[in-house]
């Protein structure tokens, strides 16, 4: 029984090891009250931080030309929709991803435009 017990506690350590992290790394954090967006896949690059105060609610907000979003993390308290166009046109794909800490590390799209909705 203990060797059964030893050898599920190895197994369950490796699976742990190879699991990948489902947050932000650590050295571009995204605080809480923030929607931050990196240029590349897996949080990588210099990333570009919209909160509400600098972001109204429901207002449509382009991201600065040059810069497209292919990774993000919604650790804001509202939902936010992400637009394929800085206009946030419904034409082209968007979606809204829930608020308290959503982590997304491969966007289905290039991010162009976010909105921040109210509560």
């Amino acid at each position: 029984m203990k060797k059964l017990i030893v050898l599920l506690a190895i197994v369950a350590g490796m699976f742990a090891a190879t699991a990948p992290a489902a947050a932000a790394p650590a050295t571009q954090p995204c605080e809480r009250g923030e929607f931050c967006l990196w240029p590349a896949e897996s949080y990588q690059g210099d990333l570009q931080r919209i909160a509400l105060e600098n972001a109204n609610p429901g207002e449509c907000v382009p991201l600065p030309a040059g810069f497209d979003g292919r990774s993000f993390a919604n650790r804001t308290k509202r939902p936010v929709t992400v637009y394929q166009g800085r206009d946030c046109a419904t034409e082209a794909e968007f979606d809204t991803y829930p608020g308290g800490g959503t982590f997304v590390p491969e966007a289905p799209y290039v991010v162009r435009g976010v909105q921040i909705w109210e509560q």
